[in-house]
């Protein structure tokens, strides 16, 4: 990647990931990608490069994934396997995934190294759920935790934000850097809901106490409910951290009509929070911000809320949702009762 900027979005996708087969009926299936593609394709957006990324580098994989199951899944190539009973391989998947991982790395080197200002990975399989170990939750490796170390150790990142939006808790991500203090990991999901962690107490341990900001939501929640905890938590939590680069783990599946989560967030919604993680990239990380596809199971939901974020990351106004601050008083009063003995913002008085 050059030095120039030359694009305001670089859309990283690679038709490889296409061909990567969960299993018959899975419901992570090639036409989500494909929705996808052809949503922001049609969109013209201004100022966007489609790109296609290279595979990931053994040494990208290692820093987060252990190098025997890394090991393993390069033996599993063009084989079909089943990693657990959500998580199924076919004779492409490991290409894919080591596409997708490839897609977190250059999406990086470009923000980092100026040849666009913000990026998205249009990939597949998703990554939030892959544990240094193993996969799990239909992720194979963990694209974003991949990316975020990549930003630390090949760029001097030291304040790294990861932002997870999707319904399921990115257990992966938590885990990896659980202990450490130069990635924060802010997570709204679904709780109690697959795969179990995610609750407020987590927060973190040693050095990385506190670098672990969990957002437990009851189901049933929408565009407001969601505006509010971005408002009140997110916003603040990002100008006392002041990231240098921000990464979303941007899963749609918190989508109204998704088949598997009873949220009720809608596109609009979905480019609503979009706005707000543009913004704060721009006033602390130079507008250095990248998403990653991650869930989202009904295929017009999830093109639509794809394409809306894209929009925005293009410059488009961010719809505006009236945030529900008197309905999320109670939840949001408890995690900062939690993190105020962390973050000095949230601390009583």
């Amino acid at each position: 990647m050059g030095s120039r900027l030359v694009a305001t979005l670089l859309l990283l996708y690679e038709e490889t990931m296409l061909r990567h087969q969960a299993g018959p009926g899975h419901p992570e299936r090639p036409a989500r990608l494909a929705a996808v593609v052809d949503a922001l394709s049609a969109a013209r957006l201004p100022r966007a490069e489609w790109v296609a990324p290279r595979p990931a580098a053994l040494d990208a994989l290692t820093r987060i994934h252990h190098p025997e199951y890394v090991a393993r899944l390069r033996e599993l190539a063009g084989s079909h396997a089943q990693l657990d009973p959500d998580t199924g391989m076919g004779p492409d998947s490991q290409s894919a995934a080591w596409l997708a991982a490839g897609a977190a790395v250059d999406a990086v080197d470009a923000v980092v190294e100026g040849a666009s200002r913000r990026a998205f990975a249009l990939v597949r399989p998703p990554g939030h759920h892959a544990e240094a170990r193993r996969g799990m939750g239909f992720c194979l490796l963990n694209n974003i935790a991949i990316a975020a170390a990549h930003a630390v150790a090949a760029h001097g990142c030291k304040r790294v934000l990861v932002v997870d939006w999707d319904i399921h808790h990115g257990n992966g991500t938590q885990h990896v850097f659980a202990t450490r203090d130069d990635v924060l990991f802010f997570s709204t999901h679904r709780y109690p809901f697959y795969p179990g962690t995610g609750a407020l107490e987590e927060v973190g341990r040693g050095a990385g106490a506190g670098f672990t900001f969990n957002v437990p939501m009851p189901w049933g929640l929408g565009d407001r409910e969601y505006g509010a905890v971005f408002e009140q938590l997110l916003l603040p939590l990002a100008d006392a951290y002041r990231p240098d680069l921000v990464l979303v783990s941007a899963g749609f599946d918190a989508h109204r009509d998704d088949p598997l989560g009873d949220q009720r967030v809608t596109e609009d919604g979905f480019a609503a929070m979009c706005g707000m993680v543009r913004d704060l990239a721009d006033r602390h990380a130079g507008g250095r911000l990248v998403l990653f596809l991650e869930g989202g199971y009904d295929l017009s939901g999830l093109s639509r809320s794809a394409r809306g974020c894209a929009e925005v990351l293009c410059g488009a106004d961010p719809p505006q949702i009236r945030s529900a601050l008197a309905e999320t008083r109670d939840l949001v009063g408890r995690i900062q009762e939690v993190q105020g003995r962390y973050w000095p913002v949230f601390a009583p008085g």
